[in-house]
């Protein structure tokens, strides 16, 4: 049996790893384990009575919470998501926090349904933040990856349009110049 306090590697306390680990007791039930140090300090609790404890606190979330900010941000790919409450009709769209692309939620609440998760809203013009009923489309995701081809051949060829057309200008001046 280990002595309080003892230290040994990972691999001698029958842990994985490369650190060391110390043979602690739990100051509620008083068995001993082996116990990883964090940021210099030992756990007091082993794992049951820590859960225990951990099980007795209440905790504030929603509006209640100081950094409730109206139940709906931006993702980083650039979607705004909002809070659905399980009370809600267009509860059973949400993610795995509770939350739903907002242009998903407009769709649906247009349609009266709920929609599928095969089901994609395409923002016609672009922009994933403009999520009006009129810039909204449902499509199958075949017919999603077609428009979003020639959503970009377009926006190339508009490209090399305005870049041919300042060509021209260009060439223009020369021609008035000489």
């Amino acid at each position: 049996m280990p002595q309080l306090g003892e230290i040994r590697k990972a691999r001698e306390a029958g842990k994985l790893g490369t650190c060391r680990f110390t043979w602690a007791t739990c100051i509620d039930c008083g068995r001993g384990r082996w116990t990883k140090a964090e940021k210099g300090k030992l756990p007091l609790r082993c794992y049951s009575c820590g859960r225990k404890l951990g099980g007795s606190r209440t905790y504030v979330t929603g509006s209640n919470h100081p950094s409730w900010k109206g139940g709906r941000f931006k993702s980083v790919g650039g979607y705004t998501y909002i809070r659905v409450y399980p009370d809600d009709f267009f509860y059973s769209m949400v993610n795995c926090t509770g939350y739903v692309f907002e242009h998903r939620l407009v769709m649906a609440k247009h349609l009266g349904r709920c929609l599928h998760s095969w089901e994609i809203v395409h923002h016609k013009n672009g922009i994933k933040t403009d999520n009006r009923i009129e810039n909204l489309q449902l499509v199958s995701d075949d017919k999603h990856t077609q428009i979003s081809i020639l959503e970009g051949k377009i926006n190339r060829l508009l490209k090399e349009q305005r870049g041919l057309k300042q060509e021209i200008r260009l060439l223009h001046r020369q021609l008035k110049v000489v």
